[in-house]
């Protein structure tokens, strides 16, 4: 190569190290909550018009499939459907009831998706209680109805049968992450690598941020009217998921009744684990599985998530403040910048 030529070529390389990379930030509202999109060097054909409309429409068609606000979404016609024949169900429904499946047997009937009387009961659904708490007949009454295993039957083609026409499906604990995944789906789609998708805290990312690092992700302390971060964490090509009990409550009699249920039990959980954080392959298995530890608790969670290799951060309280364990797999992915 000639010494002018040789030149030019090395001014573009060093021209192009020095080049900021493209970053488009998207926002909006969706499952009750908001998200927050953002990729970094799109393809040069894709433009933030496209983008954001490949987020809006996917977004829409989630809720249509999974949710329980949307009277004529596929889970509120299949909750409608008040026979024990078997109904066709989509194949995006189906895969999620899959894993909703999978995590109810792994947390011994913690994680449940027919937990709806429950949550009605309790005042943490469309029904309010009233300020009245529920009686022991009330929670043996709404029980009868509660238990995937046993009451929710998936067959070919897809189709699902319920085994109680009574029974309702809620997906509120692990659709936010099938959401994120569906999001995360689409940009992969219109040929973007590097990304973070968020909708209401849980999130996933893939590529290197815009400053070419790891995405640095904060775990918030999980203490009620404060926003403050207990941890930081850097990740990549990963779902991540957090579920706390210091968000949605309500107090009665000097005692506090959190939205997370245990199915095994009829009630809200009552142990000092305030909040778990999972990483998992996809976000909606992080979403679900950090509901269903949350609902063991650390005592317990820590060595069922260990003997599964999940990787998860537990936040307890001690009595004066909070202390944070994690299993082995949960510190081998993350790393602090």
């Amino acid at each position: 190569m000639r010494p002018i030529a040789l030149l030019a070529a090395l001014l573009v390389v060093l021209a192009g190290c020095d080049r900021k990379p493209e970053v488009m930030r998207l926002a909006g509202e969706t499952m009750g909550t908001t998200y927050h999109v953002t990729v970094v060097d799109a393809p040069p054909d894709i433009d933030e018009a496209a983008v954001g409309a490949a987020i809006t429409s996917t977004l829409e068609e989630v809720n249509a499939e999974m949710s329980t606000w949307d009277p004529t979404s596929e889970v509120s016609r299949l909750n409608a459907h008040a026979s024990t024949d078997p109904v066709p169900i989509s194949a995006d429904l189906a895969d999620v009831l899959r894993t909703a499946n999978a995590i109810h047997l792994l947390s011994r009937g913690r994680f449940d998706v027919t937990l709806g009387p429950l949550i009605d009961l309790w005042g943490f659904g469309a029904a309010d209680p009233g300020g009245v708490m529920p009686t022991e007949a009330q929670i043996a009454a709404a029980r009868e109805n509660v238990g995937e295993h046993d009451l929710l039957k998936l067959g070919p083609g897809p189709t699902l049968t319920k085994l109680k026409p009574e029974v309702s499906i809620n997906l509120s604990a692990i659709a936010k992450g099938y959401g994120i995944d569906r999001v995360a789906e689409a940009l992969r789609g219109l040929g973007i690598t590097r990304y973070l998708v968020e909708v209401g805290g849980d999130l996933t990312a893939a590529g290197e941020n815009p400053e070419g690092h790891l995405w640095a992700i904060g775990i918030e302390k999980p203490e009620a009217g404060r926003q403050e971060i207990e941890e930081v964490i850097s990740i990549s090509d990963t779902g991540m998921a957090t579920s706390g009990d210091y968000r949605n409550f309500f107090e009665q009699d000097g005692v506090r009744y959190s939205h997370i249920i245990d199915p095994t039990t009829g009630r809200p959980i009552t142990h000092r684990t305030a909040s778990v954080t999972v990483l998992a392959d996809s976000a909606m298995l992080a979403d679900g599985l950090a509901t269903a530890l949350l609902a063991i608790g650390a005592d317990e969670g820590l060595d069922l998530a260990e003997e599964n290799n999940i990787a998860a951060m537990f936040i307890s309280h001690d009595g004066t403040g909070f202390v944070t364990r994690a299993t082995s797999a949960f510190e081998n992915q993350t790393r602090s910048e």
